[in-house]
């Protein structure tokens, strides 16, 4: 299961924990009602922790990776610099509006992390050095933010263990961001982690990195 699915089904859970129909976050996530009925249900059941393993274990089989254009790579960062490193979200939109092609997110930090180490934004961009490999859980914790109109996703994913955690918030602050930090860290990754990475967005920044 990719990260994405993942989030989405924490997501889907923090949503129905706050009083959300499941029509309603069925939309929000641009998801079938039935499916979101069916993550609940299960999760219900089953635990959040025990359903998102399962669920990982059930897409184990591997698929071929979609291989993104060498034009659209360069589209990508193009726009990332001439954007002051904007996020993927935003080079997703530039990508659609400006050359009328669709990538995923995830697809598109693929393609940022062929040329550049993602790091925070007071560091200038250099170009990509050996790649960070975790060997163990709470080596490296990667955080970034979800835009759900009006509504913001504050998501962290151990690339080790694959364990998430997501806190919604109703702006995209530094002082969300470091609420979202210290809660992640005692309710989901035992207070400490080696490497936290994020794209260096300024809700990482200010009370975030103190």
């Amino acid at each position: 299961m990719d990260v994405q699915k993942q989030t989405e089904i924490v997501l889907a859970w923090e949503l129905y924990e706050q009083g959300l129909s499941k029509s309603a976050i069925a939309r929000r996530l641009g998801r079938h009602r039935e499916t979101i009925i069916e993550w609940i249900k299960a999760i219900e059941q089953q635990g959040l922790t025990a359903f998102v393993e399962a669920s990982q274990q059930a897409c184990k089989v591997p698929r071929p990776a979609r291989q993104v254009d060498a034009l659209v790579k360069r589209h990508i960062w193009a726009v990332r610099e001439r954007e002051h490193d904007c996020c993927g979200q935003k080079i997703a939109y530039f990508l659609e509006r400006e050359h009328g092609v669709r990538l995923s997110v995830p697809k598109i930090y693929e393609v940022l992390a062929e040329k550049y180490v993602l790091r925070s934004k007071w560091h200038k961009n250099h170009k990509r050095g050996p790649v960070p490999v975790a060997t163990a859980a709470r080596q490296i914790v990667e955080m970034d933010t979800v835009d759900f109109g009006g509504l913001f996703a504050f998501t962290a994913v151990d690339i080790y263990s694959r364990e998430a955690d997501v806190l919604l918030r109703p702006a995209l602050t530094a002082e969300h961001g470091a609420t979202f930090l210290h809660r992640c860290m005692r309710r989901r990754f035992n207070r400490f982690v080696e490497v936290v990475q994020t794209d260096g967005g300024s809700e990482f920044e200010a009370e975030f990195a103190l």
